[in-house]
């Protein structure tokens, strides 16, 4: 088994239980549980384009990280809190600039699943946000999304996995660390052969 196969299997280990989980939860949102009042966030983010699969910057697989960058400006509703539990669905949108390697635009949605309790929340508020499945576009095809053929798509999949944190007792305000990636889930999109495109981010968000 090659080095990048084994970066796929490892991936495949770490993000499809959380998928599972994502999907399963969500029938079960009853639909009194819907906010009915505004919970609205803005922020911004940048950070560096890694070439690796999402789990390789938390599996210990070395990632090589390349002259491409990315800018966004983000913004997210609260569609639903759960009653019982520290959890919540989020709608995140972003809009971002990518440069260096290559120059090109691209928006992105997604729903997130948003955990907001960890034993340590008295001292430092974490929240963990994750989406498996939304859509991104760009305005061209990135060179570092084309696969052996020369081709890529500029309709994607987008996946999320983010860390937040704040001061207990300023919640409103939030920095995170984001894993941003594109991707065909798996050839499901398109048989290009390209991993589509993988940031490590770093950001700053306002809730409202």
């Amino acid at each position: 088994m090659t080095r990048s196969e084994l970066i796929d299997c490892a991936a495949g280990k770490f993000l499809r239980p959380l998928s599972f989980m994502f999907l399963s939860a969500l029938p079960m949102v009853p639909a009194s549980a819907l906010c009915e009042e505004s919970d609205w966030s803005i922020g911004g983010y940048g950070g560096q384009y890694y070439h690796s699969e999402p789990a390789g910057l938390l599996t210990n697989q070395n990632a090589t990280f390349l002259d491409q960058y990315i800018v966004a400006f983000t913004a997210t509703k609260t569609v639903w809190r759960a009653e019982l539990l520290p959890l919540s669905l989020e709608i995140d949108g972003m809009v971002g600039q990518q440069f260096g390697l290559a120059s090109l635009s691209e928006i992105g949605i997604a729903p997130v699943l948003r955990w907001s309790s960890f034993p340590w929340r008295e001292s430092l508020q974490t929240d963990f946000r994750f989406a498996p499945l939304g859509a991104s576009y760009t305005t061209s095809v990135s060179p570092l999304e084309r696969g052996f053929d020369g081709n890529g798509s500029r309709a994607l999949n987008l996946l999320l996995i983010e860390f937040a944190f704040s001061l207990p007792r300023m919640k409103s305000k939030e920095v995170f660390m984001r894993l941003h990636h594109r991707c065909d889930i798996y050839d499901l999109l398109n048989k290009y052969g390209a991993n589509g495109e993988d940031f490590l981010v770093f950001g700053y968000r306002r809730h409202f």
